[in-house]
């Protein structure tokens, strides 16, 4: 990410603070991070990286948690994990609703990202900037994803493949939808 942190990252943005105001976002937070815990092997990409050196980078671990916050980078993500063969643990939130799901392609009934959401969508109007959000309910959605991350790779109960759940951050009502593969998606069919 080439991004730069900006004073209206910081309600919703825990990893940086004030003084990060200009600094690169992967700065900002690789310093919050290694502050949590120095043992942690952090790598950072001042860029946005796409196509095969996408796919390569993904090859190279054991799941993706998506947390981006356009379809773009959402389908570059999720065409990689379908190359690699990797698990995406995908969250979204938007005014004060979210979602997470997890998405196997090594599975052969599990949809992918693509499955959910098609290229026509182009999520205008649906981001931060323009619908605003909630921002705790950012920390809520990460930690849904950071627990499905755990439970996937620990292999810890049920990973919820193939399963949209779905946060009202309004009425705290969580509700489960499976999700079918669908078998025209350009990006999983065989």
């Amino acid at each position: 990410d080439g991004d730069r942190v900006d004073l209206s990252n910081l309600q919703r943005q825990i990893a940086h603070g004030e003084r990060d105001i200009g600094e690169l976002k992967v700065d900002s937070a690789a310093r919050a991070a290694a502050a949590i815990n120095s043992d942690c092997v952090i790598t950072t990409i001042p860029r946005r990286i796409a196509g095969d050196e996408l796919t390569a980078l993904v090859a190279g671990v054991d799941a993706v948690v998506d947390a981006s916050d356009n379809f773009a980078t959402h389908f570059a993500v999720n065409g990689a994990c379908i190359a690699a063969q990797v698990p995406l643990v995908s969250g979204a939130a938007i005014r004060s609703e979210g979602q997470v799901a997890v998405f196997d392609a090594k599975s052969p009934d599990s949809p992918c990202y693509r499955c959910l959401y098609h290229d026509a969508m182009d999520g205008s109007g649906l981001n931060c900037a323009d619908s605003g959000v909630l921002a705790p309910f950012v920390g809520v959605i990460g930690s849904l994803q950071a627990l499905a991350t755990v439970k996937l790779l620990a292999q810890y109960g049920e990973a919820g493949h193939g399963e949209l759940l779905v946060i009202d951050g309004r009425t705290l009502e969580f509700r489960k939808l499976r999700l079918p593969r669908d078998p025209h998606c350009p990006a999983c069919k065989a």
